[in-house]
């Protein structure tokens, strides 16, 4: 009964209003419901989403996925005007506050997944997945639909400003431009300033994290497991390609010729 009573909308929204879930309430710690109001208005957001009770579960995943939208767009309106203020540039807001903002829940999905399956397979799966989803997915039907919008729009004042080869903001080389505002046409234009070093630096530390995945299946029997001094060990490592990475590719963004031209 109780679990017929979460997948209504009902339950959902007890549920979001009551620390641990409303099991085992009396024994929460202070940093429990601490996070419990801290995070409630998120709680009550996450509870509108229809249960999977409705349409076999339809009605939850395309209202999740749109609710994934918001708060994307939430989490990087905030993290550029955060960035503003400080005076980063939009690079280094971008694989900082926004990358940390959309990932973090993933993190905690892998955690809870290896802590309750057997192998490593789901924990790992969705780490892979997820990336897979925002590089193929989160790039590709933008990016598809952009290109699609400018190969039926004539180029208007704002693509001029900014692709103009003499007086635009980010000016395209000439070429380019005689084969498209030149001859009164627009195209969808992604400058890759400084992808491909920051692809190449992330591509060579990915190495690494596998290198270590690997060396654990060869010693320990699996990706996860062993002593608790080798796990912070290996923890401490990934953490460190992690931080690893937002240096070098902080420095390139902010000083371009810096490090060497790859792109």
């Amino acid at each position: 009964d109780d679990e017929e009573e979460d997948e209504t909308w009902g339950g959902q929204f007890r549920k979001a209003m009551s620390v641990n879930d409303g099991e085992d309430v009396e024994s929460a710690t202070n940093f429990e419901l601490v996070m419990h109001y801290v995070t409630i208005f998120w709680k009550l957001f996450a509870a509108c989403i229809p249960p999977p009770s409705i349409w076999n579960g339809w009605a939850t995943f395309w209202s999740a996925l749109l609710c994934i939208m918001i708060v994307t767009a939430f989490i990087m309106d905030l993290a550029g005007i955060f960035g503003c203020i400080i005076g980063l540039k939009d690079g280094i807001t971008a694989i900082t506050f926004v990358a940390l903002g959309t990932s973090v829940p993933d993190t905690f999905a892998s955690m809870m997944s290896a802590r309750q399956d057997d192998s490593a397979d789901n924990s790992i799966g969705n780490i892979t997945g997820s990336n897979s989803v925002n590089v193929f997915l989160g790039l590709g039907l933008p990016w598809l639909f952009a290109a699609i919008y400018w190969e039926v729009t004539p180029p208007n004042e704002k693509w001029l400003d900014i692709y103009h080869p003499v007086t635009g903001l980010k000016p395209i080389q000439m070429k380019l431009w005689e084969q498209t505002g030149a001859v009164n046409k627009a195209v969808f234009i992604v400058q890759g300033g400084s992808l491909g070093f920051n692809t190449l630096i992330f591509s060579i530390l990915a190495l690494g994290a596998i290198t270590l995945l690997m060396v654990r299946r060869v010693y320990y029997g699996g990706e996860l497991g062993g002593s608790k001094a080798t796990a912070k060990i290996h923890s401490f490592f990934m953490f460190s390609l992690w931080l690893i990475y937002i240096i070098v590719s902080s420095v390139k963004i902010e000083n371009p010729d810096s490090i060497g031209n790859f792109v």
